[in-house]
């Protein structure tokens, strides 16, 4: 009988027909809409920038379980990293200059990497061709928030922070690229080569490393990270955030941090004629006008 019910049960299975339409797009054949339109023509013909919101497997990590981006997250983060990233370095530097260095892909995951240490991966940069952002289904539309005055404000307050959670990792990650095409002076990391904390730094907190001269807990993790997180704090930061900094770094601490910034701001100078505080000046209008763009239509 027990045998019986196991054959029946075999041949009930192989009754039922798998659904022939994969869960998954098959990009090669998709319509173009709207929205791809306006990426040819503010992406790709102007920066050479592939911009990628819908789910590619083959161009994401698979070790990581990941969603897609949402559609309308997507448009409204494409409006943003174009008003708070590109063309705030071509206001900067020129259109040369972005056409030249910026990454020939960008792809968009709904939700965010988490590592086994329990580490959120908000974003990456992948040979300088490629960055990814993480956490787009995350991003309030209609009420887009940035600090820039309180870099230890609560990342769990809502409205969510966009300058933590995005404007901050663009720069990062484009400064990891800018690194890979003209290296820093190595005696950087001499700096706090004794206090790094390679794998511990998950469990310390931004404000308590500033004592140790690291802006966050991850510029504590090594000295690339250390270099990125010291340029991409500093420009989203207005004066009275940064300054909120070197006093919880206290006066040692604080030392130790205008010895770090005054290398990269000399780096930024000599490699690529950006002057830090006049970057920063611009990302603070930029900030104040996110508020008012229309972040669900494309112009």
């Amino acid at each position: 009988m027990l045998l019986a019910a196991g054959m029946f049960g075999l041949s009930s299975c192989s009754d039922d027909d798998l659904n022939p339409q994969s869960v998954f797009e098959d990009l090669s054949n998709v319509q173009k809409n709207e929205f791809d339109k306006w990426l040819e023509e503010n992406y790709r013909k102007e920066y050479n920038i592939d911009f990628m919101y819908r789910f590619t497997d083959k161009e994401s990590d698979l070790s990581y379980n990941v969603i897609p981006a949402d559609y309308d997250c997507s448009v409204a983060l494409a409006i943003l990293v174009k008003h708070m990233w590109l063309e705030t370095y071509v206001e900067a530097l020129g259109i040369d200059f972005m056409r030249t260095y910026t990454p020939r892909q960008i792809q968009l995951t709904g939700s965010y990497k988490w590592n086994a240490n329990g580490s959120q991966v908000l974003g990456t940069a992948e040979g300088g061709l490629k960055i990814m952002f993480y956490g787009v289904n995350e991003l309030d539309i209609d009420n887009p928030r940035i600090n820039v005055d309180n870099p230890y404000e609560s990342h769990a307050v809502v409205p969510l922070d966009m300058n933590y959670w995005f404007f901050h990792t663009m720069h990062h990650e484009f400064c990891h690229i800018l690194n890979q095409k003209k290296e820093y002076d190595p005696s950087y990391q001499n700096i706090s080569a004794a206090t790094y904390h390679a794998t511990d730094w998950i469990n310390l907190e931004d404000k308590n490393v500033a004592k140790e001269g690291f802006v966050s807990a991850y510029a504590s993790s090594e000295d690339r990270e250390d270099f990125a997180e010291m340029y991409s704090t500093y420009i989203t930061n207005s004066e009275a955030g940064w300054q909120k900094i070197l006093d919880a770094a206290g006066e040692d601490g604080a030392k130790i941090l205008n010895q770090k910034m005054d290398m990269v701001k000399e780096y930024f100078k000599n490699e690529w004629n950006l002057d830090l505080d006049h970057m920063r000046s611009i990302l603070m209008r930029r900030s104040a006008e996110v508020p008012d763009l229309d972040l669900r239509t494309l112009k």
